[in-house]
């Protein structure tokens, strides 16, 4: 099950970056930069405080930890092949300010717990340079099949990471019973 777990998410990811790559190519989607590089971010710092709450590996975490390979592929698609209307626009540039305010306080704090609290957050802030531009655009500019990707593969992902060792962390911090 744990193999099919991985093996989904990874396929999932795999058409989500090839779907965004042919479609920023040919010009059909024009989507956020900002959002991908927040979404960047705050995986990368739910991946590391996964990762430091114990002796966990990157296949228990699968999700994060594809995903932020595909957060990572996807913002550097949209720089190197996205149009003037996908870059940081100055409503962005805030909501990175609030993003950096929030890493920060971990990088000072290294409060693990409270950071991760922040992180979801920043996932929050990531949609806003998107919601704004959605409500602005006369056009639509994301993929709708990237979206369901993106929605499924949190699915297939549950069973790479409820395992003994998350259950017994997870005992520890007095999350579960």
């Amino acid at each position: 099950m744990r193999l099919l777990s991985i093996t989904a998410v990874l396929l999932i990811n795999l058409f989500i970056a090839v779907r965004y790559t042919v479609n920023i190519r040919r010009g059909t989607i024009k989507p956020a930069l900002a959002m991908w590089v927040f979404f960047s971010i705050a995986v990368g710092g739910s991946l590391s405080t996964y990762l430091s709450a114990g002796s966990f590996t990157f296949l228990d975490n699968i999700l994060n930890s594809a995903d932020l390979f595909l957060c990572i592929y996807v913002a550097v698609i949209i720089y190197l092949f996205g149009d003037k209307s996908t870059r940081f626009t100055g409503f962005d540039r805030a909501c990175l300010i609030a993003v950096l305010a929030i890493l920060g306080f971990w990088l000072l704090t290294r409060q693990h717990a409270t950071a991760h609290s922040l992180i979801q957050l920043i996932l929050v802030i990531a949609y806003f340079p998107v919601i704004k531009r959605l409500w602005n655009s006369q056009e639509n500019t994301e993929s709708f099949a990237v979206w369901i990707g993106l929605l499924s593969a949190p699915v297939f992902s549950h069973n790479s990471v409820i395992s003994l060792k998350s259950i017994r962390v997870f005992q520890r911090c007095g999350l579960v019973m």
